[in-house]
């Protein structure tokens, strides 16, 4: 009976081993048929195992943060917040998860959140590109183009062949009035790499500010012929189109582009100014007020909000 006994303890624990064994395979197994469906561009599958997996064990790290960056990729950011903050509960030293929840932060607008999942990056790696990047687009955001400007130069320290460092640098000097230094950066990433359509949308800002439209309206061009649908080449050739009165032009590009691209508070501003130019205060107002919702860092809104409340009062 003592025999039976002992052996009776010594199988209960082979099958509590065996039960736990079985689902740590099961988590792979899932998070391998997800990452499969992931690379077959097919999400919604891979969403699928990610979730059968968590059902086994919620705070599965990989399947979170897959999950996370699944709807990230889809421009679904409160959803990838909340797989990213749940990594973060479930293990916070899983260091890559504070990287994706900046990046997540950021597009949410919530950039002092953004800065502070940095720090956490810093405390380990203080110095790789992919954090002194992300702070330059922090910062230029939240107006600090001299703190941008320094992130960005860290960031060139730590891979100079990356052009869209050099691109965002230029940015940076644009809005610091530095045109010809943001013009030579401009043309230097061009020489480096002409496919970067950025660069000429922001090169046509930099003409436009030195008052040479032809130039601007050539840079968006070649923009638009490296991609037809680039909603801020469109919207920003909808602008030259304002400038120049021609009108129906001015509306067709910025349709397209806010059609695009419906969260560019940039396009609604112009299409505000575009009723201005008719008159149609009313519609103008409304369309400068929704862009001033949406990011009052867009210029020149204040004068164009002036303008349009007079109107309406004048009536």
């Amino acid at each position: 009976m003592k025999f039976k006994g002992i052996l009776l303890i010594i199988l209960s624990s082979w099958l509590l081993v065996s039960c736990l064994e079985s689902t740590e395979t099961k988590l792979q197994r899932f998070l391998l048929k997800g990452n499969e469906a992931l690379i077959k561009g097919n999400s919604q599958q891979a969403l699928y195992y990610f979730e059968q997996s968590l059902k086994l064990d919620s705070c599965f790290v990989d399947a979170l943060n897959n999950s996370g960056t699944i709807y990230f990729n889809q421009n679904r950011f409160p959803q990838a917040l909340d797989y990213y903050s749940a990594v973060v509960n479930c293990q916070p030293d899983y260091l890559p998860v504070y990287f994706n929840r900046a990046n997540t932060y950021y597009e949410l607008k919530e950039y002092f959140s953004a800065l502070q999942d940095l720090n956490k990056v810093r405390s380990v790696k203080p110095d790789t590109f992919p954090l002194h990047f992300t702070e330059g687009l922090i910062y230029t955001k939240l107006r600090s183009f001299d703190k941008a400007k320094k992130s960005f130069e860290k960031a060139f320290r730590a891979s100079s062949d990356n052009v869209e460092v050099m691109v965002n640098l230029a940015t940076v000097a644009y809005y610091q009035q530095r045109y010809d230094s943001a013009k030579h950066l401009l043309e230097v990433s061009i020489q480096k790499d002409d496919s970067i359509i950025n660069a000429y949308n922001t090169l046509a800002l930099v003409e436009l500010a030195l008052n040479n439209r032809a130039d601007a309206m050539s840079a968006l061009n070649t923009a638009l012929s490296l991609d037809k649908d680039d909603a801020y080449a469109l919207n920003n050739r909808g602008y030259i189109h304002l400038l120049e009165g021609n009108l129906d032009e001015a509306l067709t590009d910025i349709n397209q582009s806010i059609f695009l691209d419906p969260n560019n508070a940039w396009a609604y501003r112009n299409k505000g100014i575009y009723y201005l130019k008719l008159k149609d205060y009313e519609n103008a107002l409304r369309l400068l007020q929704q862009s001033q919702r949406m990011d009052d860092f867009v210029e020149g809104l204040d004068l164009y909000l002036i303008e349009a409340q007079k109107g309406l009062a004048g009536k």
